[in-house]
């Protein structure tokens, strides 16, 4: 099972998106949320970095959520979040 006890998230303005990382027992996954899916959760974003990380903390519990659901053990290392995961 897959969870997320780190907090740490960082913008990365190549990908126009914000990583964050979970982990499967020993197994450390990457995560990427569009910024298209941040502002599907939060429509009023500021799409600036500041603003899609302050999305991305707002929502944490249901990016989160939408992470679980499609990390699958052993897959991959990288998962991407998109408008339609919500």
């Amino acid at each position: 099972m897959i969870e997320f006890p780190n907090h740490s998230r960082s913008y990365d303005r190549t990908r126009r998106a914000v990583r964050f990382w979970g982990h499967d027992s020993a197994i450390e996954a990457s995560f990427f949320i569009s910024e298209g899916a941040l502002k599907r959760l939060q429509p009023d974003v500021h799409s600036d970095e500041p603003g899609f990380l302050n999305a991305f903390d707002c929502n944490r519990d249901l990016i989160c959520a939408a992470a679980s659901k499609l990390y699958v053990r052993g897959s991959r290392g990288t998962y991407d979040l998109v408008a339609a995961n919500f």
